[in-house]
């Protein structure tokens, strides 16, 4: 169990690395743009990805 959640972090570092690794100038201007939001807004979008992972995982613990 201890190795799965090792694997999954590893997997989402990976994940999170490529965009600023491939494309450094549009990231900045991303993360620019994403501090100019409201608190809200992030709060919102927070909440969509949050979900977008529960059903993630949900739908692979169905299918396995």
């Amino acid at each position: 169990m201890k190795s799965l959640l090792f694997f999954a972090l590893g997997l989402m570092l990976l994940l999170e690395g490529i965009i600023p690794f491939l494309f450094p100038r549009q990231w900045r201007d991303t993360i620019n743009r994403i501090a100019q939001l409201t608190d809200g807004q992030i709060r919102f979008v927070g909440l969509l990805v949050l979900l977008c992972g529960l059903a993630t995982l949900s739908l692979v613990h169905i299918f396995s």
